[in-house]
């Protein structure tokens, strides 16, 4: 029986990972060796980009529903809190989104927010 050698599958793994590290500095993007650390690493700052991505938008939508909320005259926690208390189901995404586009809008949601509280 034939001895079997890995080489074909052990290039194609090695082409595969130094393809994912093109367009590194160096010999990141050269070196097997220094190319499956650059993308084992460039994957974690993925990973943890794509969590992060999710709080930062939630932090910009809630400064321009405040900002807009303060322009009526409110604070956001207390603009939030009557917003509940009227049981207005709307996502921070849609109020931020209101506060940008539709200002008559969002000045009659924080009227209503107004008379709950």
């Amino acid at each position: 029986m034939a001895c079997i050698k890995g080489a074909v599958i052990t290039r194609k793994r090695r082409k595969k990972t130094v393809k994912l590290a093109k367009g590194y500095f160096g010999a990141k993007s050269k070196l097997f060796k220094m190319a499956k650390q650059a993308v084992m690493k460039s994957g974690q700052y993925a990973y943890i980009g794509r969590k992060q991505r999710k709080r930062d938008f939630r932090r910009l939508w809630i400064t321009r529903i405040s900002a807009a909320a303060k322009l009526n005259g409110m604070n956001y926690s207390t603009f939030m809190n009557g917003l509940k208390k009227a049981d207005i189901q709307l996502n921070r995404k849609m109020l931020a989104e209101l506060a940008i586009s539709d200002a008559d809008a969002f000045t009659a949601l924080t009227e209503k927010a107004k008379a709950t509280l």
